[in-house]
């Protein structure tokens, strides 16, 4: 986690400066409330026991998967060690457990965040430490989203809760004590919009922890 004080201050320094460039106020226009199909772009799943366990994975999505690695067959079934090794029951070992799919879920842009293409590295590296990812989990996030990201004049950011967790449910045996998604929804901007900031906020990871984040472009 970040150093509380720092951290902080530089978290809100962003969105101060932002705050300056944009009032408050709604910032989807008339034609953007609906968003057809969308894809979930690289979900993955982390997996931390307390101790070496079996451990079955069920995700009942309102779309259509499109790639899933190890291969999803009504499930994953894995043996889990604490640090996050996954092995399957072939002896291979994986990281996490990986997912992509094509949905028409409709995400909320009521509350997010309008940040400049330069200022997405920084940005993400507050904003999930505030979400409750390690720097590992940050890293291989930022790694995969900030090529996408960084060129644009503009991005908007929202982070998904109710609507991401209604279409992607997940069943996992045994029970995890804390389970904590985070799933960005994101549209490049040729100009800036302005957008009442989203609170950010995690749960403390206390034994069997699962962890899974992602992401959509909607356009």
């Amino acid at each position: 986690m970040m150093k509380k004080k720092s951290g902080m201050k530089r978290f809100f320094v962003v969105l101060s400066a932002l705050a300056c460039i944009f009032c408050l106020g709604g910032c989807r226009d008339e034609d953007e409330d609906i968003f057809d199909d969308v894809d979930a772009e690289k979900p993955v799943i982390y997996l931390y026991p307390e101790r070496e366990s079996d451990v079955t994975v069920k995700l009942n999505y309102a779309g259509e998967l499109s790639c899933t690695y190890p291969a999803y067959d009504d499930g994953w079934r894995v043996t889990a060690r604490p640090d996050g090794t996954l092995k399957d029951e072939d002896g291979k070992t994986y990281s996490y457990l990986y997912w992509e799919g094509t949905d028409d879920v409709e995400y909320d842009f009521s509350r997010g965040f309008c940040v400049a293409g330069s200022d997405t590295a920084a940005f993400l590296e507050e904003a999930l430490a505030r979400l409750g990812l390690t720097r590992r989990e940050a890293n291989e996030f930022i790694v995969y989203w900030l090529p996408q990201m960084q060129g644009n004049p503009y991005n908007l950011i929202s982070f998904q809760s109710d609507a991401y967790t209604r279409a992607a449910q997940l069943s996992i045996d045994p029970a995890p004590d804390t389970l904590l998604r985070v799933f960005m929804a994101w549209k490049p901007l040729d100009s800036a919009k302005a957008i009442p900031a989203q609170t950010l906020a995690s749960p403390k990871r206390r034994g069997f922890t699962v962890v899974e984040w992602g992401g959509c472009q909607v356009k």
